[in-house]
């Protein structure tokens, strides 16, 4: 599993992904495009990132609002150099090289991700 799906499963949970439902099958028609299956897609639940995050233990004492690397740990994932890097190569930047400024944009593209993924982000953490 990638590092950003452990993130996102974490901020999550893991039975939050939307499932499709096929309806059941009208009788045929002989009409191709009538009688092609319907498949509707759930809602996806807008989950609130910010208390999903101050509600896990340890959110106290970790700065995980500004720091990748709290983030990281806070959610039980390696928070280490190698880690952070295969992270930043998965967000598209593959010149990440571990300084205050990579983790900046790294935090900021994870929270971007999150948001894009369903999850209601604070403003203040995204571009």
């Amino acid at each position: 599993m990638s590092i950003f799906g452990k993130i996102k499963d974490a901020v999550f949970g893991k039975k939050a992904e939307a499932q499709d439902t096929p309806k059941p099958a009208p009788k045929p028609t002989g009409n191709a495009w009538a009688d092609a299956p319907v498949v509707e897609q759930k809602a996806r639940p807008v989950v609130d990132i910010e208390n999903n995050l101050d509600n896990m233990p340890g959110a106290d004492t970790l700065n995980w609002r500004t720091s990748i690397v709290d983030l990281m740990k806070l959610i039980g994932v390696d928070s280490d150099y190698e880690s952070r890097k295969a992270l930043a190569i998965e967000m598209g930047r593959e010149d990440y090289a571990g300084s205050a400024e990579d983790n900046i944009w790294l935090h900021r593209r994870v929270m971007n991700e999150l948001a894009a993924n369903g999850g209601k982000v604070p403003p203040e953490f995204l571009d």
